[in-house]
């Protein structure tokens, strides 16, 4: 029997591997999910994003790093439709696009999962999840069975009757993840991901990415983590000043070195000075008594 429910069709057909597990094969002439060339981005003042270019391979997490206020998430952002370049071309499975709204993004199978997520407290799992997508798979029988089909597929454990309000920080990331995989999602931008979960939910959360990336799904994954970097993606990217500075190996490559070209210079080593420590004393009491005031007696 398929591992798959009967109108649910993976992204990419599993082939059978030594393990026996499923494993998606790319065509290694497919197109990159995502080619960014010379992208620029002007506010008032500051420049955003400057020539940035970005290859991110279909079927790979892609992570994106670089300091705070380098302009990770203003091209994300233009990825995601919410702004639009002044410069530059995006191209989607290799076609070149131009998306004026979230929701032409969407519609070429881009979701994002924001740092800070968007989900009403007070509505249930499967309400936050069809909000706005109602006309994909209506509100009732159909639509919770299409979220459990999703959930059961990448292991996200959802349970679409739970109140939002009663949920933990990782599972409500969970059903932010399950809400853009609802609306077709094949590329996911996850925005400093990692930022509100405790090391425990950042082992399943990576768990769940290595098992969308099994699946044929491209994962962009936001930090300056790293170490978790480091451990997750397959190709890294660094951003600096708002352009794209340099890319790296995770299997060759250290957290020093990406440091490096994150801030642009050779980190500073810890100053070591010779110890000044000895075994000479420098107080020394014996035999001390101390008199009560007024008593005349010794304490």
């Amino acid at each position: 029997m398929s591992p798959w429910h009967d109108n649910f069709t993976p992204p990419c057909p599993p082939a059978p591997t030594p393990s026996g597990q499923g494993e998606c094969v790319i065509n290694a002439s497919s197109p990159p999910a995502v080619e960014l060339h010379g992208i620029t981005k002007r506010f008032p003042g500051v420049v955003a994003n400057k020539d940035i270019a970005i290859t991110v391979r279909k079927g790979t997490v892609h992570a994106l790093i670089g300091e705070n206020g380098a302009g990770k998430s203003t091209l994300m952002k233009i990825l995601y439709g919410m702004q639009k370049p002044d410069e530059g071309t995006i191209a989607v499975d290799g076609e070149q696009v131009t998306f004026s709204s979230p929701g032409d993004a969407i519609a070429r199978g881009i979701g994002m999962v924001h740092q800070h997520f968007m989900l009403a407290d007070n509505l249930t799992v499967l309400e936050n999840v069809v909000l706005g997508g109602e006309k994909l798979y209506g509100i009732g029988a159909k639509a919770r069975k299409k979220i459990q089909e999703i959930s059961d597929a990448y292991g996200l454990g959802v349970r679409p009757d739970a109140l939002v309000e009663d949920l933990g920080v990782a599972d409500r990331q969970r059903v932010e993840i399950l809400k853009v995989l609802y609306r077709g999602a094949k590329i996911l931008i996850l925005d400093e991901p990692t930022a509100v979960l405790v090391p425990q939910e950042v082992d399943a959360l990576f768990d769940n990415l290595r098992e969308l990336k099994s699946e044929g799904l491209t994962v962009i994954f936001i930090s300056h983590k790293l170490g978790e970097v480091l451990k997750v993606a397959d190709d890294i990217t660094v951003i600096r000043r708002g352009t794209t500075v340099g890319t790296a190996d995770p299997k060759t490559a250290t957290t020093k070195q990406l440091a490096e070209l994150m801030v642009g210079s050779e980190l500073p080593s810890p100053e070591t000075r010779e110890s000044t420590v000895t075994d000479v004393p420098m107080l020394k009491v014996e035999n001390l008594t101390l008199l009560e005031s007024g008593t005349g007696g010794a304490r």
